[in-house]
């Protein structure tokens, strides 16, 4: 921790995460706040458009020329889905199925029924595709996604000289945040570069103050970083994987508890 960030560890008493509310009630968010008696409220920075079917028709994409589909979120897959519904495009028997995780997986199967054997899930993150990718290079892969995502898979691909096709089926855009103006809080959570495009988007002339940011993964810290605002909490980290974990080790001693 630097000099300027030892200098804003001060009591922390409200946190906003920038998504949606878990619905899960067991959530860490929950026994977070509950064990520091802090306040945590969540309200997502962006939010995703379908693009339409016209503007789909454009890319010139033949999704049953492709044996493998690649899904890294449940935004993937319902757009995805919705597109194949209008365009009366169904799915075949034999089509392969690539899931960044298994909430991923399980999530899928709102729209197909899943057999073992057409379907490969990750851990959690893009690398733990590659193997399979890498056993699987004679596939030729579609690839749904945002016009905003991470580079790890198309670049692997790319790479490895595998056959795959970017499908931009959704757009990522800035959520309306007008109603927070006046409200302060003393942590704001971001988990991607486009909240932090958000932020400013809706609030142009954010000073950050005694505001302290929390940031997961590299690329969200490098946005924050790019702004010229300070990095208080970063997370993954290697006690703490996740961001409420982050969160408890910088709230424990911001309290001194």
């Amino acid at each position: 921790m630097s000099k300027s960030t030892k200098d804003r560890l001060t009591r922390v008493k409200s946190v906003l995460v920038s998504q949606p509310k878990p619905s899960d009630e067991r959530s860490p968010y929950f026994q977070l706040a509950e064990k520091y008696n802090i306040k945590i409220d969540f309200r997502p920075f962006i939010k995703v458009e379908p693009v339409s079917i016209k503007e789909f028709r454009k890319q010139k994409i033949e999704i049953l020329k492709h044996t493998a589909i690649i899904f890294t979120s449940r935004n993937a897959i319902d757009h995805f889905f919705s597109i194949c519904q209008e365009l009366k495009v169904e799915m075949p028997a034999d089509m392969k199925y690539f899931c960044i995780s298994d909430q991923t997986a399980h999530y899928l199967q709102k729209y197909i029924v899943i057999r073992k054997r057409k379907l490969f899930v990750g851990g959690r993150t893009a690398s733990d595709l590659f193997d399979y990718f890498k056993k699987h290079k004679g596939e030729k892969y579609l690839f749904p996604c945002s016009d905003i995502r991470k580079d790890e898979i198309p670049d692997y691909l790319t790479k490895q000289s595998i056959s795959f096709t970017e499908a931009i089926i959704y757009h990522t855009v800035a959520a309306d945040l007008s109603d927070l103006k006046d409200i302060k809080y003393d942590i704001l959570a971001f988990f991607s570069p486009s909240g932090i495009k958000s932020l400013f988007h809706n609030f142009p002339n954010f000073e950050q103050n005694n505001t302290r940011i929390a940031a997961f993964g590299p690329t969200t810290a490098q946005a924050v970083k790019e702004r010229n605002l300070i990095l208080d909490i970063e997370a993954p980290l290697p006690n703490a994987p996740s961001m409420t974990g982050a969160l408890e080790l910088y709230i424990k001693k911001a309290n001194k508890l």
